[in-house]
């Protein structure tokens, strides 16, 4: 029979358990508000400049010459992967489909002979993997993020960091993996090219396969000034800033998310919990005391 004390200190801990996965259900859901809206906003811009950028780049097709980032190095040997998880763990599967997608490419890659590196952004895909790709790891970038949400400043930093890294000759393609926001309870493990910058960099984008398609009909003719080709060279590492904020901003909007989803069913599995050891405590409480009359009566019986 269970023991009532163990079974009152079981009920007290699970409901302090469930006062921490309330706290934090509340803090994410506002955060959640917040960082949902910031990412919804800068799609339209990061859409409309990728379009932009689409419309310049396909006037250097087949043209020697243009800029590196559009170009490439013209080998595509070495791949480097960005995978944007988070600093800390309880939010449901949110960091777990990045580590899957990320060990599942770098195979993918081995397998067709190419070299990997990999540069996580955030510490829990680190965690899980560095053991595991030993060398092919760059560097893991913490911290992002803080109080302020995510700053453009922030993912500046990321974009300089690769851009150093490609004109240094590090890498010849570039891609990052995040997961995109689509509600509290959905996110979508996206990957995007940034390096070379391609037609098919955002393909996983719906409204963007949309403009695609708006866009294959005959193109206008344009006159640039100053040339495309310097345009292109100002706003390729622009471009390349703008796409790694949506990233983070769309990671964090998935984090939040996919935590408050977590702890809103950590919250009701506690109560649940506390229900059912609660109708133990009462039931294994009923027994000791039927347990005790008897002894009584039996003993008032016997004298």
């Amino acid at each position: 029979m269970p023991n009532l004390k163990d079974l009152k200190t079981r009920i007290e801990s699970v409901k302090s358990t469930r006062k921490i996965t309330s706290a934090m259900k509340m803090v994410a859901a506002a955060k959640l508000r917040r960082a949902q809206e910031a990412a919804e906003n800068a799609r339209d811009y990061s859409q409309r400049m990728d379009r932009m950028l689409r419309s310049l780049a396909s006037t250097f097709e087949g043209v020697e010459g243009g800029p590196a980032l559009l170009a490439g190095s013209g080998a595509d040997q070495v791949h480097l992967l960005v995978a944007f998880t988070a600093d800390r763990g309880l939010c449901g599967g949110f960091n777990g489909s990045i580590v899957r997608e990320t060990r599942r490419l770098v195979r993918e890659m081995k397998a067709d002979g190419k070299t990997v590196k990999v540069l996580f952004v955030g510490r829990k895909a680190a965690d899980v993997l560095k053991r595991e790709l030993g060398e092919s790891v760059v560097e893991i970038i913490t911290g992002l993020g803080g109080k302020k949400g995510i700053q453009f400043s922030e993912a500046q930093d990321v974009a300089s960091k690769i851009t150093e890294m490609f004109e240094a000759g590090e890498f010849d393609v570039c891609s990052i993996v995040f997961n995109k926001f689509q509600s509290a309870m959905t996110q979508i493990v996206t990957r995007q090219q940034l390096i070379p910058f391609t037609d098919g960099s955002a393909a996983n984008d719906d409204e963007d396969t949309n403009a695609k398609a708006k866009d294959s009909g005959p193109k206008a003719a344009y006159i640039f000034e100053p040339e495309e080709n310097e345009i292109l060279a100002d706003l390729l590492p622009k471009n390349l800033g703008v796409q790694i904020f949506q990233a983070l901003l769309e990671s964090s909007a998935s984090e939040n998310g996919a935590r408050m989803t977590a702890m809103d069913s950590a919250t009701r599995n506690a109560g649940d919990m506390i229900d059912g050891l609660t109708l133990t405590y009462n039931r294994t409480r009923q027994a000791y005391i039927t347990k005790e009359l008897i002894e009584i009566i039996s003993g008032a019986e016997a004298l």
